[in-house]
């Protein structure tokens, strides 16, 4: 396991746990010899650099004479000296490119001003010789113990960037040029670097919106996350039948998905939300400790991420045993029905919030024509009133990317009440959702809870559905589910 919080430093700053076993001098030197070179061969450049290349060239125009840091962030305890996996902050991979397997904790991507604009360079920790005991003793970063890193000119063919290191960062931060920091991912850093609160949240709101667009590296990624997501979703509907057979089947069911994501990706986009019958009710059940029981709806909002840290976000609401009930299929209509109006919204020049509000539109009419709204459905829509919000209280989508939740530190104006442009990519995810002690609805309906999600990409001309693969219309997922489960 890795080293932690269990732990002090040996001479040479190598954590050392108390439970490791001590090294004798004799076996320090034996361990110098015998070592056959072992380089990587076939390294060629990664296909993001021309990409990278435009996002940084953009940024520097904006920021002339400032040094730009951006760290990957650091390994975070997850239990004594147990870390959690390493996910690197998606700035520092907007920016270089890096993908989760070549990503090392404690990097640093920094963009030094110049008389010309920028000169990028990678701050790195590494590949350790073999007459260095790091390689065996060193718990974090030690190959023995985690595998291999780059080398700094290995890193340098692949990535494009000058690449020094990270030893050297505290001497080169010295002159204290004025410098805008990502700060709170590296607490070593955020002490060198002196903190200027408004101009870096001025910072991360430049850095945030810059992702709104994607380029076509960008959206191939997307798709790349969004197909695989789908084979998960395939994957999951097949172990149904195992599901229903055992306690806290919801489990059974999450650990499909995640077998999918670990296979084609890096990881979980997020924590999968599989909510079977009352469960679907609560918008972030990620507990996934339920029984699943034929006759429930279950409500599954998942997305893998992969290697490039782009992660896809669908949701799809299957009958369990593959047949819905005439309550369960009126309810999925009335989403399925908002779903296709809030896509039909989404089209360069209109508004980020046109889409929630057409989804809104079919939502408070269906509740209208099921009995429950005490206003008409029109008065409902009104600013002042919104009852029918009951039952959809969350937004019907947001931007995607390398983060699920992209762009989050972009400002009201330049979100909800921005205009949509070609190359944007969103989910469209309206539900409905009846709490299982909501009177106001007979008994048959209580407790079902309906999402569709899929990820959208704005196009010059309309809209177009990246996760078309997987069906919405009740009658196609019930024909999809028999040819998976027969």
């Amino acid at each position: 396991m890795n080293s932690g919080s269990n732990s002090n430093n040996n001479e040479k700053g190598v954590e050392v746990r108390t439970h490791d076993i001590p090294v004798a001098d004799a076996m320090t030197e034996f361990m110098k010899e015998g070592w056959a070179p072992s380089p990587l061969t076939g390294i060629s450049s990664h296909p993001s650099i021309p990409f990278t290349q435009l996002r940084r060239d953009k940024l520097s125009k904006q920021y002339v004479g400032k040094r730009l840091i951006f760290p990957s962030g650091s390994l975070k305890v997850r239990s004594n000296d147990s870390d959690y996996q390493f996910r690197a902050n998606s700035a520092f991979s907007w920016f270089t490119g890096i993908v989760a397997s070549d990503c090392v904790p404690d990097s640093l991507f920094v963009m030094e001003p110049t008389t010309s604009g920028h000169e990028a360079l990678l701050f790195i920790h590494p590949r350790s010789p073999r007459n260095d005991s790091e390689f065996y003793k060193d718990t974090r970063f030690g190959e023995f113990w985690v595998g291999r890193r780059m080398t700094l000119e290995e890193t340098e063919t692949k990535y494009g960037i000058k690449v020094r290191q990270i030893e050297s960062i505290e001497e080169f931060l010295k002159d204290k040029k004025e410098t805008l920091l990502v700060r709170g991912e590296d607490s070593a850093i955020d002490k060198l670097v002196e903190e200027n609160t408004e101009s870096e949240k001025e910072f991360l709101n430049y850095i945030s919106v810059m992702r709104a667009v994607k380029d076509k590296y960008e959206i191939d990624e997307m798709q790349k996350a969004i197909d695989a997501s789908v084979r998960g979703f395939a994957d999951m509907v097949r172990v149904f039948p195992a599901a229903t057979s055992v306690a806290r089947g919801e489990r059974v069911i999450e650990a499909a998905f995640y077998g999918r994501a670990r296979l084609e990706g890096n990881d979980n986009g997020y924590p999968s939300i599989v909510a079977s019958g009352a469960h679907a009710c609560v918008l972030h059940w990620i507990k996934n400790d339920g029984d699943v029981l034929p006759g429930d709806l279950i409500l599954i909002d998942a997305g893998v991420e992969v290697e490039s840290h782009y992660t896809a976000d669908i949701t799809r609401t299957f009958p369990v045993n593959g047949k819905f009930t005439e309550a369960q299929r009126k309810i999925y209509m009335i989403v399925y029905k908002a779903q296709q109006a809030g896509i039909a919204a989404v089209k360069p020049g209109a508004k980020f919030k046109d889409f929630h509000a057409a989804c809104m539109v079919e939502i408070a009419k269906g509740a209208e024509e099921l009995g429950v709204l005490p206003i008409s459905a029109e008065e409902s829509l009104k600013e002042e009133n919104g009852l029918h919000r009951r039952w959809q209280f969350h937004g019907s989508g947001h931007h995607l990317g390398i983060d699920v939740h992209d762009c989050a530190h972009a400002r009201k104006e330049q979100y909800a009440e921005a205009v949509l442009e070609a190359g944007m990519i969103l989910t469209v995810e309206p539900g409905f959702y009846i709490q299982p002690d909501d009177t106001l609805f007979p008994e048959e309906y209580r407790g079902i809870g309906v999402r569709i999600e899929d990820d959208i990409l704005v196009t010059e001309s309309g809209a177009k559905i990246l996760s078309n693969a997987l069906p919405r219309h009740p009658d196609e997922v019930e024909a999809y589910m028999a040819k998976l489960l027969k």
